[in-house]
């Protein structure tokens, strides 16, 4: 795939900006309550397979887990390490086609969407405002099964995609931070998109918690012969260790 927005990286990553004055390593988990809404299609069948009435997916508690090493080298850039898994599964009686095949009557599916960030960023501003701008990595599994009375198909995707990131926050007062961040890509009428805001606050003892709302999309055309328009969004909590 041709990558568009790429020529940013350098602009990104130059030296021109300030990095932590101290090393600091934050570890943490947290449960997002997600919604899926949209539909996805081989790029042949003739109407796209609906996630909420035929694939009967509902809202589902997903989890996820991070690290983030934070240094005072100015040149080299900070990491952060984000791990997300989507499963969702259905079943009930419907009617559609997919990838050739007639599904009908009772139908169960299951799906699971992976991605795993790395996330490599500069603190361009670390005072009263924030402003972290870098590049992601991102790896992309999927893997889906749909079976009815007769037919069952089955595929995986398996991407590494580059992604801008952005991230603006304030801190009204010590240890706490507002802040609302994204990581984006766009390419050959294909775009992806992953967008959080947050409120994250860090004790005297070493434990903070944050809270927010997180939405994922992905609006795919004719990657690995399959066209989606998928987004998957609610509110999450977490807590996490920082030293």
């Amino acid at each position: 795939m041709k990558l568009k927005h790429l020529a940013c990286f350098a602009a990104l990553t130059t030296p021109l900006i300030a990095n932590a004055d101290f090393l600091s390593v934050t570890a943490g988990a947290g449960i997002w309550d997600e919604s899926p809404s949209g539909n996805f299609q081989k790029i042949t069948d003739p109407v796209a397979v609906d996630v909420e009435n035929n694939l009967f997916w509902d809202n589902e508690t997903q989890g996820y887990v991070f690290v983030t090493i934070e240094h005072f080298v100015p040149i080299i850039p900070n990491f952060r390490l984000i791990h997300t898994k989507l499963d969702h599964d259905g079943s009930g009686t419907t009617t559609f086609d997919f990838d050739g095949d007639t599904f009908t009557g009772d139908v169960s599916n299951n799906i699971s969407i992976e991605t795993t960030d790395l996330i490599a960023y500069y603190e361009v501003l670390d005072n009263v405002v924030s402003l972290d701008l870098g590049l992601v990595i991102r790896n992309l599994k999927i893997n889906y099964t749909i079976t009815s009375a007769g037919s069952t198909t089955s595929d995986s995707i398996d991407e590494t995609i580059p992604m801008l990131y952005a991230l603006i926050g304030a801190s009204p007062w010590p240890d706490l931070i507002i802040s609302g961040e994204l990581s984006y890509i766009a390419f050959e009428g294909s775009s992806i998109s992953d967008f959080t805001a947050k409120v994250a606050y860090t004790t005297n003892f070493f434990v903070g918690f944050e809270a927010g709302y997180r939405k994922q999309t992905f609006e795919l055309d004719d990657v690995s012969d399959t066209d989606a328009d998928l987004s998957f969004d609610g509110v999450f909590a977490g807590a996490y260790i920082k030293f």
